[in-house]
């Protein structure tokens, strides 16, 4: 699973900004333009709530867990996303060789 948990990391890197990248060649790259853009219709507004809530939960289980690098997951979900913030926790829990029921 190790393995499956970084190419889905790598995955979740690569997808998003293939997403962002169009939206900052269209408009530039304002912070406002960009919310403004995860809210522009109904779907959009209801994936990126998802998307947000999601995240505080994950950072939430983080920190109640103590994980180690809780400062690296939520960087990582702020700069790229969640997409690869989860994969690549799972990835460093699952140490090498050992199966965790983290």
């Amino acid at each position: 699973m190790r393995t499956v948990y970084l190419l889905l990391a790598i995955v979740g890197a690569i997808v998003p900004y293939v997403f962002f990248t169009q939206h900052f060649a269209r408009t530039g790259y304002g912070l406002g333009d960009f919310v403004a853009a995860g809210f522009a219709n109904g779907a959009a507004g209801g994936f990126t709530a998802d998307v947000l809530i999601s995240s505080v939960v994950f950072w939430t289980w983080l920190v109640s867990r103590r994980a180690p690098r809780v400062w690296l997951y939520v960087l990582v979900n702020l700069g790229i996303g969640l997409s690869c913030a989860l994969p690549l926790y799972l990835y460093f829990s699952h140490g090498a060789g050992r199966e965790t029921t983290a």
